[in-house]
């Protein structure tokens, strides 16, 4: 086994240029753990600094399309469910990628050490996600690359690569708060299907309890950061919104989870569609 990179900061940076989505997944696991391990013993190793890839290392499949050209399946079927598996694994991933990625980015921003705890048990979190997605599509004669997927998962970090205030808006609080709003139904379908798809409702499960707190760090920090800066969380956050997010946020809004990850109706409500 290769050897850890000497700074939490070179750990992301090796994870975001590994292209093979599972060995992408281990090492994002194998990090989070020796930051961990280092932490309880007293001598976490440093964050030291790198420069993160404007896009990360992807393999050769899945083909990734334009949102429109993404093929629509009926959930209803077990190639319509697996393709809802399909798409949840390729969110997973550039969750992976998306949290690393702000532990690198930002080293040059002072921040206390939990802001690190919080990302890295974040990314390890997101790589579990995936490796349970991954069985799962196993499970059906399938794997992560057997279907086409989105193409732009990465514009919410290029569009904030520059700006740690407007990268905690869009990505924790809207786009994965966005999974607290829809998981609860994904869950529902795969129930529906009956006992051949308990793996896929455990894995969702598991997903949909972890996402609050993903959440929670984003509301988290980007609360320490407008005090910091002296500005108004709310006001601050539509503002974000307006500038970095394309498009109005659609409900519906699962409100408890929400108010859960610190994330109250006055900041995401008035800005929503419709």
């Amino acid at each position: 086994m290769l050897p850890i990179p000497a700074s939490l900061s070179a750990c992301a940076v090796e994870v975001l240029t590994t292209a093979d989505a599972l060995e992408k997944a281990a090492k994002s696991r194998r990090f989070a753990k020796a930051w961990r391990d280092g932490r309880a013993a007293g001598g976490a190793m440093p964050i030291g600094s790198a420069v993160p890839p404007p896009r990360p290392a992807r393999p050769a499949k899945p083909d990734l399309l334009p949102p429109r050209d993404v093929p629509r399946r009926r959930p209803g079927s077990p190639q319509g469910r697996k393709a809802l598996l399909h798409a949840v694994a390729h969110i997973e991933l550039n969750a992976i990628d998306l949290h690393w990625d702000i532990v690198a980015r930002f080293t040059a921003t002072p921040l206390p050490v939990d802001f690190y705890d919080d990302w890295v048990r974040t990314a390890d979190e997101e790589a579990r996600h995936f490796e349970l997605l991954s069985d799962c599509l196993h499970a059906r004669g399938s794997f992560y690359g057997d279907l086409p997927a989105h193409a732009e998962m990465w514009r919410a970090a290029e569009d904030t690569a520059h700006d740690l205030l407007a990268r905690l808006t869009v990505v924790p609080m809207v786009l994965e708060a966005r999974g607290l709003d829809v998981t609860p139904a994904m869950i529902e379908i795969f129930r529906k299907a009956g006992p051949a798809e308990a793996d896929a409702v455990a894995a969702l499960e598991t997903i949909y309890a972890e996402e609050v707190g993903h959440v929670a760090h984003g509301t988290k920090w980007f609360h320490v950061l407008c005090a910091r800066h002296g500005l108004p969380p709310r006001e601050t956050f539509h503002a974000l919104i307006r500038q970095y997010f394309h498009g109005a946020l659609k409900p519906p809004f699962n409100d408890e989870r929400r108010a859960a990850a610190g994330l109250p109706p006055d900041f995401y409500r008035p800005l929503a569609e419709g």
